[in-house]
């Protein structure tokens, strides 16, 4: 007897209001302007940014879910998720001042943005390893576009380069989710989860395997080392605003997934916390040694970027409590100074290909503005206080240490002392004399894109200034210890 499917609506909502983004950029996008089109999709990710709010669910209650599980709109998918929705946001406040200059001022643009973000909220709601694969080959499949949307060389190569290596960590990743299942018998994190509590030798070996392919997949997707490769070409060679996006919302994502599988479904999985703790390392000094040779800024921040994944990632090796809490604070103020800082950068440079970081010099005698605000972005990626860097980066150091990862925290604090030097190196730049002519674009005005950094600025100051804003919200151990719904 054929049984009705579980298909409920309100988990469904946040995820359908993107989508009806997407596929009306698609359907509309010959009969609107393209600014008109940007306008209709910011709307629809504040309605489903209070979409998800209205879906919390307080103590004693019992989380919506769809699909008989395969979608579950847990409190810590609502709270990764309104961190994609603010990346965004701000990523499309972004293009409405810079999509002419870069060349990709057209609809497809936003129909792929809109795409890509689908994908990410799937992840980030998934209850089993199918929706999470599906939302992440959405995602993916859109970025890959996105990269190569600009009618240049750079960006072609880049997008190239993004495709290739992404396919790979897709088949990889693809082989742990069948080894998993073999091993398990399940696709659901709660099923695996419970699965993993009484495997025979032979299972317990398909499990590990399975658990280092799902993590070696993983790392091609938020650049830990040395799957990083992609990296530094793509996101100096695609547009700035694609870059803001796949810097922030896309590696929000791939954490949320990251959270879902290893924080829950494999928590209790042998080895693979001993080869994430590798991994980390090794991300942590390729990614500031590298930022340490740079001259070009937006390349700079690239490797600063895979610098920043070591960082969130050691809350992975926290207690679900401790790490997630740690995890869902750094995520959004990374996604806060990062956009700001690149929000600039797609403001001032002359050329898709960035700006040296020479031509920083004077910056603030020519736009006081924008050198405050980034000095401030710099300083809260360096984790200087009183920014939200400084307690994001000292979350994680806590959650790893409370572990017993003490030689990993010691190496982190080396290596966050190590970035001051690339960091402060163009914050004192912008405030040094410089009697060269103006070494930036600085024609017209650029309101979105002043919202942007005022947002980003504004976030990272008061989320430094008054951490519990936001911890409040994410320090609950019952969010995170929830996980793989059990």
């Amino acid at each position: 007897m054929l049984t009705a499917p579980d298909i409920a609506l309100a988990p469904l909502l946040p995820i359908l209001l993107v989508l009806a983004g997407a596929i009306s950029s698609t359907v509309l996008g010959f009969h609107l302007p393209r600014r008109t089109l940007t306008y209709i999709n910011l709307a629809l990710l504040v309605l489903s940014g209070i979409a998800m709010g209205l879906l919390w669910s307080g103590p004693g209650e019992v989380p919506a879910t769809a699909f008989g599980g395969g979608l579950q709109a847990d409190n810590a998918a609502i709270l990764l998720g309104l961190t994609i929705v603010v990346g965004s946001v701000m990523t499309l406040l972004v293009s409405l001042d810079t999509a002419y200059r870069a060349r990709v001022s057209f609809p497809e643009f936003d129909a792929m943005l809109m795409y890509a973000i689908t994908g990410t909220l799937l992840i980030a709601f998934s209850g089993d390893l199918i929706v999470m694969l599906i939302g992440l080959e959405v995602m993916s499949l859109a970025s890959y576009v996105l990269a190569t949307l600009q009618d240049s060389r750079r960006a072609e190569e880049s997008g190239l380069k993004y495709f290739l290596l992404g396919s790979a960590g897709s088949a990889i990743l693809i082989y742990g989710l069948a080894l998993v299942y073999g091993a398990t018998g399940s696709l659901s994190y709660a099923g695996i989860a419970e699965a993993t509590a009484g495997l025979t030798p032979g299972n317990l070996g398909l499990l590990v395997g399975g658990a280092l392919l799902l993590l070696a997949g993983f790392g091609f997707k938020v650049a830990l080392a040395p799957f990083h490769q992609w990296t530094p070409d793509v996101y100096s060679g695609a547009p700035t605003s694609v870059s803001l996006f796949l810097s922030t919302v896309v590696k929000v994502a791939a954490f949320a997934g990251m959270l879902r599988v290893f924080g829950g479904a494999l928590q209790n999985a042998p080895f693979w916390a001993s080869a994430l703790q590798i991994l980390i390392a090794a991300t942590l000094i390729i990614g500031n040694a590298a930022s340490l040779f740079q001259t070009n800024f937006k390349r700079m921040l690239a490797y600063s970027a895979v610098a920043h994944t070591g960082f969130v990632a050691m809350t992975l090796l926290g207690t679900p409590g401790l790490g997630g809490a740690a995890l869902g604070y750094y995520l959004l103020i990374y996604t806060l100074m990062t956009a700001a800082a690149l929000a600039i950068v797609a403001a001032l440079q002359r050329t898709e290909a960035g700006m040296e970081i020479n031509d920083l010099r004077g910056l603030y005698y020519r736009h006081p503005g924008y050198a405050i605000a980034l000095a401030v972005c710099l300083a809260s990626l360096a984790g200087l206080p009183p920014f939200a860097g400084f307690f994001g980066k000292y979350l994680a150091f806590q959650a790893a240490f409370q572990n017993g990862y003490v030689w990993l925290s010691i190496l982190a604090v080396l290596a966050s002392v190590a970035a001051l030097v690339y960091y402060l190196r163009p914050a004192m730049l912008m405030f040094m004399p410089d009697r060269t002519p103006a070494r930036e674009y600085a024609h017209g005005q650029r309101p979105a894109t002043n919202l942007t950094v005022a947002l980003g600025v504004a976030g990272i100051t008061v989320l430094g200034l008054l951490p519990n804003l936001w911890y409040g919200w994410v320090a609950d151990p019952a969010i995170w210890e929830l996980l793989a719904g059990r």
